[in-house]
């Protein structure tokens, strides 16, 4: 009981008192925290203006991008132009994605190893959980959207040239490429390439008997042969190659594991986590450093993807029912689903943290990456939205990998789209199909720009739906490529904090059982134990969950106050007290 009374009276003293200087009619001491030389706040549309500054910066740069781009258009600029325009657009791009890995590494592995190993796996389940759900009801939006308008015209299918390139992809190859990416054989390896699966021509036994004798005297008799095997079609077999970039998933499973370990062996790893926490401190100041420059790689880079495109006008024209079906998605998803799930769990004004993601979501809008905006975004869930960071370094970085809904969205709505302009009638399991497989395929994609592309292909395989006509999408996707990647990286920010709030028991607990250690309690003896002496351990335990009773709280601290005064009132009755005990 003593212990509890100063555990209690101890976590006031921290948490200080509240602004009001008396409680009950007694006075209370004032804030050590306060200073008579404080500085004077901003009010009014100083302070405005110095909260939202970035944003005001993103959003010019945004603006000017876009005007440059239409104003320059007419006058036909040379190829090297265009690639002078886009340079620093392309410089601010490579700053951003150099950020990417030491930030992801740092991120995971001091956030996984601020929690205990039971905690990370209740967040990691709910997170999982949410993204698998979140990704699902996308998909049966824009399943939902594509059947309701019906953008796909059988006309345009014959109006616009088509790519005859067929590529053999199925499901089956997806998931276990993404399974050879989350357990990477070599994580150096890791850091520069992926794992993925490809089909080539099956080598034959008369090719090889060809390469080892002289084909000069074999002519004649094969050359049948060789003319009945160029009609028909080469048998293939898979092969697990390797390609360029980054294989996160695997980088991010490795950090996952590592960190919470590295959380389990006390304080033998506390200089490896502080050591980890000081790279992501370091990161995200050169992250502030890199924002200013936002005005001239936003514009540059919005101007010259517009000023690459031909026929702008055409395409815009032709495709102009499938632009408008996916932007409906992203519209209804982001400003009705998303904040009525907020608002249910979290019990806050949804639109409120919208408004704190707006720079994020530009930056991913000129970006067309989720990865490339994932600094950005750790910027403003934890200075601007004060989200936990413990949770936003676990969840972020899992996110931009996993959480794909705008993918999902438009992966659905393409593959249906395809589909009615081949003239094709999906029945209701092609459409559970496309459900399922667009979900999975999504949570497979990678965090770069048109990705969804080639995952396109896994839904349209599973349908039977012609495969070659994924490039009359290739015209628009630069576009609508931009508009989904903000349904992604919203989703990862209302995901982390929908976690935050499902995990503030756990979380609560832990900072209690964090103070608590720090507390000097009295054992039986009469001796003082602290933080990691074997009296506290014996004699203490902590329970899974702490509540905090603040009223009975302030009246400890009155009584304790009043017994002081008691005491300093009666000195003569307690010494004559103490006489007659002895």
């Amino acid at each position: 009981m003593e212990k509890s009374e100063q555990f209690s009276d101890y976590l006031f003293a921290k948490m200080g008192p509240p602004n009001s200087t008396t409680v009950n009619g007694s006075e209370l001491p004032p804030k050590t925290t306060e200073r008579c030389e404080a500085p004077r706040e901003l009010k009014g549309i100083r302070k405005w203006l110095s909260e939202n500054l970035m944003l005001l910066v993103t959003l010019s740069g945004v603006m000017l991008g876009v005007i440059l781009g239409f104003s320059l258009r007419p006058l036909q600029l040379h190829e090297d132009s265009i690639m002078l325009i886009s340079y620093p657009g392309e410089l601010f791009m490579r700053v951003l994605k150099l950020m990417i890995l030491p930030l992801v590494i740092s991120s995971l592995i001091a956030g996984s190893a601020s929690l205990n190993a039971r905690m990370n796996g209740k967040i990691a389940l709910r997170t999982l959980v949410y993204f698998a759900t979140t990704s699902l009801m996308n998909a049966a939006l824009g399943i939902a959207l594509v059947l309701l308008i019906h953008p796909g015209d059988p006309d345009l299918h014959n109006n616009i040239d088509r790519s005859t390139d067929k590529r053999a992809v199925n499901l089956l190859d997806s998931l276990l490429d993404l399974g050879r990416n989350v357990f990477p054989d070599n994580l150096f390896q890791a850091s520069f390439q992926q794992a993925h699966t490809v089909y080539l021509p099956k080598p034959s036994i008369s090719n090889t008997f060809n390469e080892t004798f002289n084909e000069t005297s074999l002519v004649d008799v094969d050359a049948g042969v060789d003319a009945q095997r160029q009609d028909a079609e080469p048998t293939l077999i898979r092969v697990i190659q390797y390609r360029s970039g980054t294989n996160t998933l695997g980088i991010v499973f490795f950090c996952l594991v590592f960190g919470t370990f590295l959380g389990t062996i006390g304080e033998k790893g506390q200089v490896v986590v502080d050591f980890f926490s000081a790279i992501f401190e370091v990161v995200m100041k050169m992250v502030t450093c890199v924002m200013w420059l936002t005005p001239v790689g936003i514009s540059s880079v919005i101007a010259g993807k517009i000023l690459s495109v031909d026929d702008l006008h055409m395409v815009m024209a032709q495709l102009m029912w499938f632009i408008l079906t996916v932007t409906i998605g992203v519209v209804l998803y982001q400003f009705v689903i998303m904040q009525v799930i907020y608002y249910i769990v979290v019990r806050r004004n949804p639109f409120k943290f919208y408004a704190g993601l707006i720079q994020a979501m530009l930056t991913a809008f000129a970006t067309a990456s989720t990865a490339a905006a994932l600094p950005v975004t750790f910027r403003c869930m934890n200075d601007k939205l004060r989200v936990d960071q413990r949770i936003t370094r676990f969840v972020l970085p899992i996110g931009c990998n996993i959480n794909m809904d705008g993918t999902a969205l438009f992966i659905s709505i393409a593959s249906i789209f395809i589909a009615q302009m081949s003239g094709m009638t999906l029945g209701f399991g092609e459409i559970v199909t496309v459900l399922l497989t667009s979900t999975a395929a999504s949570m497979s994609s990678a965090s770069v720009p048109s990705a969804a592309l080639v995952l396109l292909l896994v839904v349209l395989t599973a349908i039977d739906a012609p495969v070659q006509d994924v490039t009359l999408l290739f015209a628009v996707d630069w576009f609508v490529d931009r508009i989904r990647t903000t349904n992604n990286m919203l989703g990862d920010c209302y995901t982390a904090a929908i976690v935050e709030e499902l995990s503030r028991k756990e979380l609560m607990a832990l900072d209690a059982a964090i103070l608590y250690q720090e507390i000097p309690i009295s054992t039986p003896n009469g001796h003082v134990s602290l933080e990691g002496q074997t009296e506290l351990d014996s004699t203490c335990t902590m329970p899974d969950a702490v509540i905090v009773d603040m009223n009975a709280v302030i009246n400890k601290v009155q009584q304790q106050q009043q017994h002081q005064q008691q005491q300093h009132q009666h000195p003569h009755h307690q010494n004559g007290h103490a006489n007659h005990k002895i």
